[in-house]
């Protein structure tokens, strides 16, 4: 049975849902009610529930206050919102504080019991998931003091040459651990969330520790299943698999269908994705450290693969025609200059499909960004000396712990320095047009606002800017104002049940009479008749 509290502050609501819900049937014991969030909380200080059911317009402590305190202090307990309320507000603040439901009132008794239901199939998944990890747990606390935890460090030693082979193998027997083969090959697993592609706190660190343990523990029941070799864990938390078989043969298409068959069972056991490198086919013992590396090293591809790959050192990987890239450039600074939109998001696809199909290093990859940021900089500094390469600029691509984080900042920047070069091409009459359209979007709601004013924010004369303006928007200054106006009007009338003088007021009209006379002259109707068509 899983805990339920309920919480609304009108007796009969409390009376009804406690009354109508027939909770043992659900899987569910009504543990109790509390009418208000400041009872609620008070109550959970002491006690653990697994849903908190709860309307948010409450006394001294309203449902959005519940529902933080339960979201800082009790994560693990589900929240129900009921309301009379549908504000947007209330539903981004339920978002926000991982709300699982938000209902509208009035619940009937058939709607919340569907609810309910949804819930505990949702609590069921995560209490299945908690099982297998404290299993697992156990299990990991086990290992790290028996025997598993002296072989994983023998094994690192000797693929990683760092120990005789020989003294290696010796070390091995006496835990009868034996390796038979004529050709080796180690893979080397990441578990994604974890690696170098995401920023990791103290505390995944040490529960990196645990999972890595699972997925070795994974690998090897599937390795020896298919007696191809064993796995174990290096000293860095890296799951590594030894393969060793008689037939190198083996070791090509058997070994990639045995690594996959892992990738997906942790994936369906943990909900973890893992990408896995590959080494090379080695035929000694004392090679195995070539393997290794070229294992690891298939791995620093990921930056630009993305997580849950798997990458096998016996393909041939182009690298990728450095002639194409510097293709890619010249587009680039072609479509700057004639400030074309559509040929550079053009030379931007064709540059990161570059960067993603071809097989290239992080390094590699972020040097070639650089080189294209102080490309776009030289190319805009032609015509305004004031666009600079900042430090900030740089940093954002060299600090991105993923590709399509550093392409982001390079798109951004790229984005900037087309705004720069269109507004470079635009007469000081175009320029001077554009701000007071500006201006106009910003102000139209206020009833002086004028063509005198507009001319001072300006600095231009009265006669100079109507000319301007007329030749840029085709439109005078008051047929463009009353326009923004209208427009603003009819959305309001769309969208809302104001009055005519409450709209009036909002775009910019002192006189409502007015405001309905200059409505139905644009428009045809009426505010009245235009409002009544929405329905």
């Amino acid at each position: 049975m899983y805990k339920v509290l309920l919480v609304d502050d009108e007796i009969l609501v409390r009376e009804a849902i406690s009354e109508n819900i027939k909770w043992n049937e659900l899987g569910f014991e009504l543990v109790n009610v509390c009418e208000n969030g400041k009872v609620a909380i008070e109550y959970l200080e002491e006690n653990s529930v697994d849903v908190v059911i709860t309307d948010i317009c409450m006394p001294y402590a309203d449902g959005m206050d519940l529902s933080r305190y339960i979201y800082n202090n009790h994560p693990q307990t589900s929240v129900i919102i009921f309301s009379g309320y549908s504000d947007f507000e209330y539903a981004k603040q339920a978002i926000q504080y991982k709300v699982a439901e938000y209902i509208l009132k009035p619940v009937t008794a058939r709607e919340l019991s569907e609810v309910l239901l949804k819930i505990k199939d949702k609590l069921n998944t995560e209490r299945k998931q908690e099982q297998k990890y404290d299993k697992f747990k156990k299990a990991y606390y086990t290992y790290t003091k028996n025997e598993a935890l002296i072989i994983s460090r023998i094994l690192s030693r000797l693929v990683k040459g760092t120990q005789r082979t020989e003294k290696s193998i010796e070390e091995l027997s006496e835990f009868n651990v034996q390796i038979k083969g004529e050709n080796y090959r180690v893979a080397a697993v990441d578990i994604d969330v974890y690696s170098d592609l995401y920023d990791i706190d103290d505390d995944l660190k040490k529960e990196s520790a645990l999972m890595s343990f699972v997925v070795e523990n994974i690998s090897n029941e599937i390795m020896k299943n298919h007696s191809a070799g064993l796995a174990y864990r290096d000293s860095d938390n890296r799951v590594c698999m030894l393969f060793y078989v008689s037939r190198a043969r083996n070791l090509l298409a058997e070994a990639v269908e045995i690594c996959e068959e892992i990738q997906k069972t942790v994936y369906d056991t943990m909900k973890l994705s893992i990408s896995v490198g590959l080494g090379k086919i080695v035929t000694s013992l004392e090679d195995l450290s070539k393997s290794y590396e070229s294992a690891v090293e298939l791995l620093k591809y990921r930056y630009t693969k993305g997580s849950g790959v798997l990458l096998d050192g016996e393909e041939e990987y182009e690298v990728g025609n450095p002639s194409d890239l510097e293709s890619c450039f010249r587009q680039i600074t072609e479509a700057l200059r004639e400030k074309d939109d559509v040929k550079l998001e053009n030379a931007l696809s064709t540059m990161e499909h570059w960067m993603v199909t071809g097989f290239n290093t992080r390094n590699i990859v972020v040097a070639y960004l650089h080189q294209a940021l102080r490309i776009v900089s030289e190319v805009v500094w032609e015509v305004d000396d004031k666009f600079e390469l900042k430090d900030d600029d740089i940093s954002e691509i060299t600090d991105a712990k993923r590709f399509e984080q550093a392409m982001t900042s390079f798109r951004n920047y790229c984005k900037k320095a087309m705004d720069v070069m269109l507004g470079a091409g635009k007469t000081s009459a175009q320029r001077q047009a554009a701000v007071a359209m500006e201006y106009l979007e910003q102000n139209f709601s206020d009833p002086s606002l004028n063509l005198n004013q507009i001319c001072d924010y300006l600095n231009i004369s009265t006669s100079r800017f109507s000319s301007i303006f007329k030749e840029a928007t085709g439109k005078t200054f008051v047929e463009v104002l009353t326009s923004i106006r209208m427009e603003r009007a009819k959305a309001l009338l769309r969208q809302t049940s104001l009055k005519n003088y409450e709209i009036a007021e909002k775009v910019g009209f002192s006189d409502p009479h007015y405001f309905s006379i200059a409505f139905k002259k644009m428009t045809g109707k009426t505010p009245k008749e235009y409002a009544r068509e929405k329905y």
